[in-house]
């Protein structure tokens, strides 16, 4: 159960931001009855495993321990994820393929998007002989069908690629090519310029589209045939009519920052003598938003590091759930966090117009569901138990707030929780236990037809009183199963 810290809590209570201090597999298993299915974008940054010993982080875990730390917070992860979302991990050379490997069982080898190669460097490493310059992000879909990628904002810089040089009204252009890999039937056409030059496509090549489609853009005075007009036919592609571009899987340096220029973000942040050891640049975690989120989606990380996803997610009006463990959680997240609420001006704060505002809840984890030896807690509480049951139940979170025995229905099936007095009275005839007056006193179960499903700690009505309205009766603590 995640307990809120109103003193460590910053800026608007209105929000829907949380920032969770404690062991991030117990606080993932805290949040999947509530947030599974809903997060849009995961970007994670867990130790690399480097033989490397970090004051922040203990990043010398033997292979095998490494392994088996990751494996259950991925299938958690896959869990929280929405079905049109994706995941995002940054790795480095030392365990990325066995990361590919695990991903690809945890997520399935078809869901698969790409491997991004991160220019982490600015220049070579005198000390290697041959240094790495870059780090790798694993990119996988919770449904390769469904996940829906936007293209990049043009820059200004890629802008001055488009000209106008035969004056066109429609403004600045840059043409593509107007082939095709490969040989289709119906774009093996012999196509004629305005000038009179004829084209054939090159060997192993088509056309771009149909004839009719060339013939509509030739009209539309959308081709060009270079400035003399015997060129082989390119397309024009209008900056005022570009939605954006697609990215790929090569991010330089230039585009979304290095090694240190992130030191230098966080120096500024915390000082030289307190700061993170491996952050990320804010114009990295900025790049994967753009791609993977709309405004408002909601992106989670469960290894949050210095706080630099929750304080771009913020900065890009998106919704953030972090999760870090130790006293760096308020430290470092924290602090960086209420900065960012009160309009901090580093990273990307300029390039989105960051003037400040919104705010974030801290939390640590409470009381969990199970105890050590995974018995059911005693002092477990009713909207903790009753969240529990029903993704336990259902597979989906539970919506509402949980203040009544009636949990909600679902597939036809009303759900119901007596705990820990929820009807007003602890002895067992008062709530906890199902008798006959606590059955007349369920709200809603009069007006449902379908199957009932009742937790409850006994049952004091026969086989045939069950049976008659269609109840289940499922005992507490033996029947609540762990997720």
């Amino acid at each position: 159960m995640l307990e809120e810290v109103p003193a460590l809590s910053y800026g608007d209570p209105d929000n829907r931001n949380m920032l969770i201090q404690g062991d991030n597999l117990e606080a993932l298993k805290a949040l999947i009855p509530f947030y599974a299915g809903q997060v849009k974008c995961i970007y994670i940054d867990p130790p690399y495993n480097t033989r490397s010993a970090f004051s922040h982080y203990d990043d010398n875990l033997e292979h095998s321990i490494w392994l088996s730390m990751m494996y259950p917070r991925l299938e958690l992860l896959r869990e929280l994820l929405s079905e049109d979302g994706s995941i995002w991990v940054s790795i480095d050379d030392n365990e990325a393929h066995y990361l590919k490997v695990m991903m690809d069982e945890v997520f399935g080898r078809g869901n698969f998007v790409a491997n991004v190669l991160w220019q982490k460097r600015t220049s070579p490493d005198a000390r290697i002989q041959l240094g790495g310059a870059h780090d790798h992000i694993m990119v996988y879909a919770k449904s390769a069908e469904k996940v829906v990628f936007r293209k990049l904002t043009i820059s200004p810089e890629q802008a001055k690629n488009f000209k106008n040089p035969d004056d066109d009204p429609r403004g600045p252009w840059a043409s593509a090519d107007f082939t095709a890999q490969g040989w289709r039937p119906n774009q093996m056409y012999k196509l004629r310029s305005p000038s009179g030059h004829e084209f054939e496509p090159p060997p192993g090549r088509c056309w771009g589209n149909v004839e009719s489609e060339y013939k509509r853009l030739l009209h539309e005075g959308r081709m060009w045939f270079g400035k003399d007009g015997t060129a082989r036919p390119r397309v024009k592609n209008y900056l005022s009519e570009t939605e954006g571009i697609s990215s790929w899987s090569w991010w330089t340096n230039s585009e979304v920052g290095h090694n240190q220029e992130a030191k230098k973000e966080i120096n500024v942040l915390f000082g030289a003598d307190d700061a993170f050891d491996t952050p990320k640049p804010e114009r990295l975690l900025s790049r994967v938003f753009e791609i993977a989120t709309d405004n408002g989606d909601l992106i989670l990380d469960s290894f949050l590091g210095s706080g630099t996803t929750a304080a771009v997610a913020h900065k890009m009006n998106r919704r953030y759930i972090g999760i870090e463990m130790g006293d760096h959680a308020q430290t470092h997240c924290q602090t960086r966090l209420c900065k960012v609420v009160d309009g901090e001006q580093g990273g990307i704060s300029k390039a989105v117009d960051w003037q400040g505002g919104g705010g974030f809840r801290f939390c640590k984890l409470g009381e969990p569901v199970f105890d050590a030896y995974g018995k059911l807690n005693h002092d477990i509480k009713f909207a903790a138990l009753a969240a529990h049951i029903w993704y336990a139940e259902t597979k989906t979170p539970l919506a509402k707030s949980a203040d009544s025995p009636l949990l909600g229905m679902y597939d036809g099936t009303a759900y119901y929780l007596l705990y820990n007095g929820i009807l007003g009275d602890r002895r067992p005839q008062g709530g906890n236990v199902l008798t006959s007056r606590v059955l007349a006193e369920l709200p809603g179960l009069g007006d449902h037809a379908g199957p009932v499903t009742i937790y409850g700690e006994s049952c004091r009505l026969g086989p045939s009183r069950l049976a008659e309205h269609n109840i289940t009766f499922k005992q507490i603590p033996y029947d609540v199963k762990a997720l």
